[in-house]
């Protein structure tokens, strides 16, 4: 008997997400459309609508298109009924967001910061997310979340293993922001959340096979297949940011020799700019150095085009490794895609296998796309209706 209510409990808790992902993605959908859709019959359907109106996740609207009867009433998911935020911790620069259940940004706040200890990198961390909550609207659930993206390798736990560039290693802060808090945390690597963030708000929305490569002051990169996010065996797939692109190059941060990002990312754009007297210091170099492009500094071109070689160098890599229908480039170099989003095209196309690169379509997201954020954003919410439905079924 134990047996057959608590597989009750889990069928009807399955159904109510069913018609809660059909109300958020189709909105406005009416009962009966919900019925067909999801092959649950109208009562069940109806009985699980009014439990989602009482908790406030959907709302009643107004009537809709008659097709030859009563007029239905058409629901929508209620996206105001709480808040989430959404952290991009880079390695000198910290974005934070703040969004509705549907991903629309309400406010953003962002500033730039010197990389040192974790203590004070975290003191920065939290004064981001004071201030997102100092501005958040009145809703019935509140802050129903705060994700984090980190740049680094983090496992099931929420712990940062290992994140080069800002010199952590087993680094776990969750349950110190969850307490000071009192909110539910979710640490993400970086560039997987920037992966979910363009497939659910960007420019992979129709794309179901994508590789994401967040090019910052290092490189990593989230891998999105048959629509979900692939994070291999272990948890640490994507980390094509340390594959040796130079067998007698530099050292790494990460231990290694002649890693990609060492070449593409902008830790080599500050490098050679210093070396050119291209930029008077590191802050907001790709602004300096395309500025100077714009200005037809020769110098400042080739960098750019030099930085666009390397891209393509990886990307072809990863055409070959992944064959993925679309690749996107984001984070800070993002801002100097006039000057390299088409060199990198070219690039790949002249030196991709011809079988493999005739689907990929490879494109830079904006400089003013959150990505990391809205990505980080998105799993509160989604851990948020998970929870709610399980506690209320």
């Amino acid at each position: 008997m134990k047996i057959s209510t608590w597989n009750q409990q889990l069928i009807k808790k399955e159904n109510k997400s069913i018609v809660l992902q059909l109300v958020k993605t189709k909105s406005p959908i009416s009962r009966a459309d919900i019925a067909q859709q999801s092959g649950l019959n109208k009562g069940t359907v109806s009985s699980l609508v009014a439990e989602l109106i009482k908790e406030q996740l959907i709302l009643e609207t107004g009537p809709g298109e008659s097709s030859g009867g009563r007029r239905p009433v058409m629901l929508t998911f209620n996206q105001s009924a709480g808040s989430a935020i959404g952290i991009d911790l880079g390695v000198n620069y910290i974005r934070g967001i703040i969004t509705d259940l549907q991903g629309n940004i309400l406010n953003q706040k962002q500033q730039s910061y010197t990389s040192s200890s974790i203590e004070q990198t975290l003191d920065h961390v939290k004064a981001n997310i004071s201030h997102l909550i100092s501005e958040a609207p009145s809703t019935p659930y509140g802050i129903v979340g705060i994700g984090i993206g980190a740049p680094g390798i983090v496992d099931e736990n929420n712990d940062v293993l290992l994140a080069p560039n800002l010199g952590w290693k087993n680094s776990s802060f969750k349950k110190e922001i969850e307490s000071d808090f009192n909110i539910p945390v979710i640490i993400e690597n970086e560039a997987n959340a920037g992966a979910y963030g363009e497939k659910m708000f960007g420019l992979a929305k129709d794309v179901n096979d994508l590789v994401y490569i967040s090019a910052g002051t290092g490189i990593g990169t989230g891998i999105i297949f048959n629509g979900q996010l692939y994070k291999g065996s272990y948890g640490f797939s994507g980390e094509f940011g340390h594959m040796t692109m130079n067998m007698n190059g530099d050292r790494c941060r990460c231990g290694n020799i002649g890693c990609w990002e060492l070449y593409a990312s902008e830790q080599f754009l500050i490098k050679r700019a210093l070396e050119l007297n291209l930029i008077e210091g590191e802050e907001d170099c790709v602004i300096q150095v395309t500025e100077k492009a714009e200005a037809s500094d020769s110098k400042a071109i080739s960098l750019l085009d030099d930085i666009a070689a390397h891209l393509g160098m990886g990307i072809v890599s990863i055409v070959h490794a992944l064959n993925p229908k679309k690749i996107i480039v984001g984070n800070i170099l993002s801002g100097a895609k006039k000057w390299i989003e088409r060199p990198v095209q070219d690039y790949v196309k002249k030196h991709a296998m011809a079988s493999l690169q005739g689907e990929v379509s490879i494109q830079f997201s904006s400089p003013f796309t959150p990505s990391t954020a809205l990505g980080v954003s998105a799993f509160s919410v989604e851990h948020f209706l998970k929870k709610t439905l399980e506690d209320n079924g």
